[in-house]
């Protein structure tokens, strides 16, 4: 690995000098193109040696430095392509000099028109800010981005899953009503396909269980509505939940509350976000009492 990073760096300075001789006005008679060429080959092999030392962050400044000379050279996917892979080293070690390498690759291909490897690559952003940065407004962002770009691409199945990462994180910052519209949108485009139609349920659950968050009265209104656009919800054991709940809810019966919850998740687990939720509709009862 050692040797891999030391012949690394010799390849770097190569194409360093190769560039600085390129540039004087002997190199430009004699073959300046072409020693551009030939650094950007140095580049190259630098940057898979450094990647065998993982030596990430050196190998990100390798891919960069070569997408810039594509750039230059006006091979924009080229530069595009490099710009990706430098972000994707810059990832193992520097999450904001990985978004930055991945924005200059999705500013070339929104300019070419490639709209989905645009929109894939915000949804990495998001991701990158999501689990990397926990920086929730920023991933909202990116991640609403690729919708726009997946719809506009006639990929829906991409566009509701970053919509509904907007929908997770928008209810977890407790705006509920961006997340609630999310979720009802979804639901209603799941019912209109018949193998995502079972998906249908799970979204009215989570939307459902945002009213609570806010409403009671609001949120019957809404499971009312949602039997109504799918009936097989009434059957569920998400809307029978939640009518429990809210019959807790209305009596002001906490205990009562806990021990459902309890049961339902006996059977079938709830993650992290849906214990969030349900722990803030139980304050909600006796909020001086419930630590």
């Amino acid at each position: 690995m050692a040797d891999a990073e030391k012949k690394a760096n010799q390849l770097m300075m190569e194409a360093e000098k190769k560039l600085t001789s390129s540039k004087g006005f002997l190199g430009s008679l004699f073959g300046g193109s072409s020693k551009v060429d030939e650094a950007m080959e140095l580049y190259q092999q630098a940057a898979n040696k450094f990647k065998m030392a993982k030596k990430w962050g050196s190998a990100g400044h390798a891919f960069t430095e070569l997408a810039s000379l594509y750039a230059k050279a006006g091979s924009r996917l080229d530069a595009a392509t490099n710009y990706v892979e430098a972000g994707n080293c810059y990832k193992k070690t520097d999450p904001n000099e990985s978004v930055s390498s991945l924005l200059k690759a999705i500013e070339i291909y929104t300019d070419m028109g490639k709209f989905t490897m645009a929109a894939k690559h915000h949804q990495t952003i998001a991701e990158i800010y999501e689990t990397e940065v926990a920086d929730m407004e920023k991933a909202i962002q990116h991640f609403e981005q690729a919708s726009d770009y997946f719809r506009g691409e006639e990929n829906n199945s991409s566009a509701n899953k970053c919509q509904l990462k907007v929908a997770m994180f928008a209810a977890q910052m407790e705006n509920y009503e961006k997340a609630i519209k999310i979720y009802e949108q979804v639901a209603t485009s799941s019912l209109e396909s018949s193998l995502l139609k079972y998906s249908a349920k799970e979204y009215m659950f989570r939307a459902a269980l945002c009213h609570l968050c806010v409403d009671l009265t609001n949120a019957r209104i809404a499971v009312e509505k949602y039997e109504e656009m799918y009936p097989a919800f009434q059957d569920s054991r998400e809307c029978k939940l939640l009518k429990t709940l809210m019959n807790h809810l209305e009596e002001q019966n906490v205990d009562g509350f806990t021990d459902t919850v309890k049961d339902y998740d006996s059977i079938s687990r709830l993650d992290q976000w849906y214990t969030t939720m349900l722990l803030r509709i139980k304050k909600s009862i006796n909020p001086e009492d419930i630590c």
